[in-house]
């Protein structure tokens, strides 16, 4: 008799629950449809809003340069210097990365060898011939 009950009552919270009124669906909002800018690897803010995605094409560095609403930019500095620890040896690693491509990234020169986890130094330099830089100091891992 107690299975009756039991089996009678999960069939009416069942109906219950069926037959109840649909949520109506709200409007598509507009900004949602637009799909979120995506930043190319590891992304990295900048102190003045902007911001950098830094990843390994090739085997070799690449930061790309995004504004502050994650769209792509014309890179704003001429060189990137960067410098990492030598896993396989005393000292370290450092590349040079120059404008390339469409000039919204700057591309480097050396071969990145693996393992890629490592604490990686980057100074930007801003104009030829001034003293502006940038210093970023970055965990990578790619």
């Amino acid at each position: 008799m107690r299975k009756i009950h039991w089996l009678l009552a999960l069939v009416l919270f069942g109906a219950v629950f069926a037959t109840a009124p649909a949520q109506p669906k709200r409007p598509a909002d507009k900004n949602a449809a637009k799909a979120a800018p995506t930043i190319e690897g590891m992304e990295i803010k900048r102190g003045d809003g902007t911001y950098l995605g830094l990843t390994l094409l090739d085997g070799k560095f690449k930061l790309t340069f995004y504004d502050k609403e994650k769209e792509p930019m014309q890179a704003n500095v001429i060189r990137v210097v960067a410098r990492w620890p030598n896993v396989h040896g005393p000292g370290h690693n450092r590349t040079v990365l120059l404008p390339a491509g469409d000039g919204t990234f700057l591309h480097g020169a050396q071969f990145v060898r693996p393992p890629h986890a490592f604490k990686l130094y980057l100074i930007l330099v801003a104009v030829e011939g001034s003293n502006e830089t940038e210093n970023i100091n970055v965990d990578f891992r790619g």
